[in-house]
């Protein structure tokens, strides 16, 4: 059974969380991780972890940090119509681009 790794977003996009418990929350993507097919963006899908005092860690204690979340809950916001929307792909001067679905509006910054 093989797995679609594509991921439609890219670090720096505004997106919309689609599902789960921080569904409507919108965020920033600092991270993405292709291999699993998932994002990290900044301020959703809190986690307390634990941490243990060590050469690196001064301090032990309870720390909050973001967990991946998986690609297909999340939807790029146009920076041009403002709304959450599907990513379709053009190819413009020799390159692939990411079109907003409801504009038309080309998403990556060139």
């Amino acid at each position: 059974m093989g797995t679609n790794n594509k991921v439609h977003v890219k670090k720096g996009d505004m997106v919309a969380i689609l599902a789960g418990k921080d569904k409507g929350k919108q965020g920033k993507v600092t991270r993405v991780l292709p291999k699993t097919g998932r994002v990290i963006v900044e301020g959703v899908n809190l986690v307390k972890k634990h941490l243990k005092a060590g050469p690196k860690i001064r301090q032990a204690g309870i720390v909050s940090q973001e967990a991946p979340l998986h690609s297909s809950n999340v939807m790029l916001i146009c920076s041009k119509c403002g709304a959450p929307s599907r990513v379709g792909f053009a190819v413009t001067d020799d390159k692939k681009a990411r079109v907003c679905r409801k504009c038309g509006e080309i998403a990556d910054k060139v």
